[in-house]
């Protein structure tokens, strides 16, 4: 059996200065999927928040639906669209919708809600968001298994519902569960045989708690029936490259410490403790990300399967460490050399070449042979002819 290829992806939140002009921000994230989509990224995941003044999107359905249009053949998912916020019926439909109007490129990834400041301003606490996922979740998928739904809670009331369209995609477009540190996505992830995103760092220690959740997805989805597939598990790290590593932490100098200060400051999970003298080195002396060359990615990208027994999409946080340029000099590295290394693109024309540099002497022996075989004929018509 054929060892399946590592996709690549990015999770773009997205994150902005403050002082960024929002219109012109969102205009540079489709800009950046197109770039992705040109350099064959597999996917791309776009999230949903409401508040904190960074991450900007508030529909990634809506805005996956203008990006489909700029795009041709990147998949582009909701990551994630957060149940707790939503009417399960209405957010099912529109999710259809969108199946059907990117022809199954979309991708359908839920969560229960990353920042707590979404959920206080409609009034769900904190220790009822993972609750209320689940109870949305499983109403979801039953609605685009085409059942009617009766189900009432304290927060929704559904009424023989049923959707007027089926999937697109079939059975159903593709879906996700926010894994990060608890272990509730990947058992509801679980529960109906859906696709893992573990967003909750790539140090070891994280991915030890991602290996645990996805140990636990494994047996929990068996008992449900399913099989599990490690294609379906995407991991998420933090990366920077450039052709030195003295200019990858040059580079990372241009907008690294706003992204520390945004999750000391307003995410409820510090990526980058507040007492560290240096946060590009401490990124790198943890394992927390690497900020390097290729040569770098491939070696950390390879330490995170192994450590991790293997996954299907390797994702890069897109977090505006570097200025626009070398971005895009980042991601187009990414694409041709390390991407390519996972993927064994090149393996067929290392292979071609060592076979034809194995035989060069030979043929070249061969092909002077043939050349001077022709002079000779030529040779003896002139001598023949006296011309």
């Amino acid at each position: 059996m054929n060892e399946p290829l590592l996709r690549s992806g990015i999770f773009l939140a997205p994150f902005h200065a403050k002082g960024d002009n929002p219109t012109l921000a969102m205009e540079r994230d489709f800009e950046l999927l197109q770039h992705l989509d040109r350099l064959n990224y597999h996917e791309a995941w776009i999230g949903e928040h409401h508040s904190g003044g960074v991450e900007i999107i508030a529909a990634p359905d809506m805005f996956i639906a203008a990006a489909a249009e700029r795009t041709r053949h990147i998949r582009l998912g909701t990551g994630v669209s957060s149940l707790p916020y939503h009417n399960p019926f209405m957010l099912a439909s529109r999710i259809v919708q969108l199946d059907h109007m990117t022809r199954g490129r979309a991708m359908f990834g839920v969560g229960p809600g990353a920042l707590v400041y979404d959920a206080f301003k409609i009034g769900v606490g904190a220790a009822d968001q993972r609750r209320m996922m689940n109870e949305a979740l499983d109403v979801i998928v039953a609605l685009f298994k085409g059942e009617t739904v009766n189900k009432k809670t304290d927060w929704f009331n559904l009424c023989d519902a049923k959707l007027q369209l089926s999937p697109y995609t079939r059975p159903m477009i593709e879906m996700a569960v926010a894994s990060a540190r608890s272990p509730v996505g990947a058992l509801a992830a679980a529960r109906h045989g859906i696709g893992m995103l573990a967003i909750g760092g790539a140090t070891p220690t994280s991915i030890a708690h991602h290996t645990a959740n996805w140990g636990l997805y494994e047996s929990e989805a068996r008992k449900a029936g399913h099989v599990p597939d490690r294609s379906k598990w995407r991991v998420v790290t933090l990366m920077h490259i450039a052709e030195t590593r003295e200019q990858a932490k040059k580079n990372v100098q241009f907008g690294l410490k706003a992204f520390a200060d945004y999750f000391r400051e307003i995410a409820t999970f510090p990526i980058v403790p507040p007492d560290v003298p240096n946060d590009c080195d401490w990124l790198i002396e943890t394992g927390t990300a690497c900020i390097g060359t290729p040569d770098d990615a491939i070696e950390y990208i390879g330490k995170l399967l192994q450590g991790s027994g293997g996954f299907g999409v390797i994702m890069e946080l897109a977090h505006n460490w570097a200025d626009w340029d070398a971005t895009r000099k980042h991601y187009e590295l990414m694409a041709r050399y390390v991407h390519s290394h996972f993927q064994k693109a090149h393996a067929p024309r290392v292979e071609a070449y060592a076979h034809a540099a194995a035989q060069q002497l030979d043929f070249a022996k061969q092909a002077a042979e043939a050349v001077q075989s022709e002079i000779d004929k030529q040779a003896a018509r002139q001598a023949k002819t006296g011309t």
